[in-house]
């Protein structure tokens, strides 16, 4: 399977950038896993969403097509959301936009929380208010929130204290466990029921 993280800081230099990396190298030695696929939001500036992306465009199809091409092709989804002022980042969010081109649909994601302090929570809820409906992705029931992130996963390699290795632990879980709904929910895209040109919207 192919696996895609999405990193969710539009800061350069971003703890969720470190997560992000920690997280690839992960699922890059599992054997269920061909390849892998990152989008740090902090590299990738998208532009903001526009009507003009529901049509063929120039613009759109420079800066978005490449990305859609990659989204497409993976299994299942790691998205690594920072907590903002209490929210998800406004780049996050136009991301779950501009999948609107069946990108998402019927794959398996985990939402890995971030936050500097013992925050975190609320970008969980958010995410799973808002982004699946229109894009059909499918959060697994479950998720993990690196809290007090920059005295975590700063050697790529040994643990520097119990939190750090009980956030790893927890990590590879539940990296396993998307790794087996990526597997499940291959053979849903592959029923031929699913009808994105009829039932383009969640409602």
């Amino acid at each position: 399977m192919k696996l895609a993280v999405i990193s969710g800081s539009h800061r350069n230099g971003s703890e969720s950038g470190k997560i992000a990396r920690h997280v690839q190298q992960q699922l890059s030695s599992s054997a269920d896993v061909s390849s892998t696929y990152t989008l740090d939001l902090a590299d990738n500036p998208l532009p903001l969403w526009d009507p003009e992306v529901w049509q063929p465009s120039e613009k759109w199809e420079r800066v978005w097509g490449p990305i859609s091409a990659e989204l497409k092709t993976s299994d299942a989804f790691v998205i690594i959301a920072p907590e903002w002022g209490g929210m998800v980042p406004a780049g996050l969010k136009n991301f779950f936009l501009l999948c609107s081109r069946g990108e998402l649909a019927h794959k398996p994601a985990l939402i890995v929380g971030v936050s500097a302090s013992a925050g975190g929570a609320y970008p969980i809820a958010e995410l799973r208010m808002s982004s699946y409906k229109n894009t059909y992705l499918c959060y697994i029931p479950d998720h993990v929130i690196v809290r007090n992130v920059r005295s975590l996963l700063n050697d790529p390699e040994a643990p520097q204290s119990p939190d750090d290795e009980r956030i790893r632990e927890r990590l590879r879980y539940a990296l396993g466990m998307l790794l087996q709904y990526g597997k499940a929910l291959q053979q849903v895209r592959a029923s031929g029921v699913i009808d994105l040109a009829k039932y383009p919207y969640g409602m």
